[in-house]
């Protein structure tokens, strides 16, 4: 099981977190996917400048909510 976590604090908040939270389990429902990602919430992860931290599988990405499909495509679905 890949797993998703999505800084929830509150400079990622800011920048979006929500939005990336909504979209990213959007995305596992829309392809399929609730048996092999699972996404959750997490608190400072410590990448907070550039954008909203998000880590798959422990590794670490900084995200824009308008970057997501891309993310999505090219961290998650093609690493499955």
């Amino acid at each position: 099981m890949m797993k998703v976590s999505v800084c929830v604090g509150s400079s990622c908040h800011l920048k979006g977190s929500q939005q990336v939270i909504d979209g990213v389990q959007n995305l596992i429902e829309q392809n399929g996917l609730s048996d092999k990602v699972e996404c959750c919430g997490s608190f400072c992860m410590g990448l907070c400048k550039p954008a909203v931290s998000v880590s798959v599988n422990d590794k670490l990405f900084s995200v824009k909510p308008e970057e997501l499909n891309d993310f999505f495509e090219k961290e998650i679905k093609a690493n499955l």
